[in-house]
């Protein structure tokens, strides 16, 4: 019986450390100012670099650096059409953590409230 007992901790404990993993990373790719902004652009709908360069002030190469970033953790994907490259979210957890912190650190308007 213990043994049975201690396989299911030890799946648990996996299960909360691969969780605790992915939860670092988002966090870490959250953790920056300007892909934080990006994805909060977004959030809003596919965007093209040069939509978020104007919108953001974001320049090249940092433009470029910071959407690479979000593109390697599986944040955001890209859709291009002739020379020109969209973004959109990719993950439907970015969302919830976006609508989350939108709604602990966004001020809201007079009329919302």
């Amino acid at each position: 019986m213990s043994n049975i007992c201690t396989e299911n901790t030890d799946q648990v404990t996996a299960s909360m450390r691969k969780a605790a993993k992915e939860a670092t990373a988002m966090l870490r790719a959250l953790a920056n100012e300007d892909r934080l902004l990006l994805l909060c652009q977004l959030s809003q709908g596919e965007k093209s670099v040069s939509e978020l360069e104007e919108l953001l002030g974001i320049h090249q190469p940092s433009l470029s650096q910071q959407l690479g970033v979000l593109r390697t953790e599986g944040m955001v994907s890209t859709r291009r059409d002739g020379k020109r490259i969209y973004y959109s979210i990719a993950d439907l957890k970015v969302l919830a953590m976006l609508q989350t912190m939108y709604e602990i650190y966004c001020p809201k308007q007079e009329n919302e409230r």
